[in-house]
């Protein structure tokens, strides 16, 4: 359980961080449009934090990490959620900064993001297989 909660709580310090930079540097730069880094701050509180916390709650009261398909989401999904957000980030910047992108670059920032989509969805999946193959464990 205490992993899961610091897990959870690195990931409430990320979403802090994110959002106050998002914030200060939109400011700084005077940017008023849309962009990819406003996204950043809910993806990390939703999809780090809260998650977490859950899968703790989940973790006292089933066996959820003795199984197979739990230990393969945990490498995933905390391989995945951290180059979703990075690539959130890169776009973002850009977007703010204004930069020239290069066709090439601009595909490779999005092939990035689906993959690491990707290993989000496959790690979600993989976290209900192993959630409904767990069994109870307190009553």
């Amino acid at each position: 359980m205490k992993k899961y909660i610091n897990l959870a709580f690195t990931y409430a310090i990320l979403a802090l961080v994110s959002g106050v930079f998002y914030r200060e540097f939109t400011k700084i730069q005077g940017y008023t449009e849309r962009t990819t880094l406003s996204v950043t701050h809910t993806h990390l509180f939703m999809l780090g934090t809260i998650m977490f916390l859950i899968i703790g709650i989940f973790s006292l009261i089933t066996n959820l990490e003795e199984q197979k398909q739990f230990k393969l989401f945990m490498k995933l999904y905390n391989i995945g959620l951290p180059f979703m957000v990075i690539m959130f980030f890169v776009r973002g910047i850009l977007q703010v900064m204004n930069a020239p992108l290069s066709k090439g670059a601009s595909s490779a920032i999005s092939g990035i993001a689906g993959v690491s989509h990707i290993l989000v969805g496959i790690s979600i999946v993989l976290l209900f297989i192993a959630l409904r193959n767990s069994k109870k464990i307190k009553e």
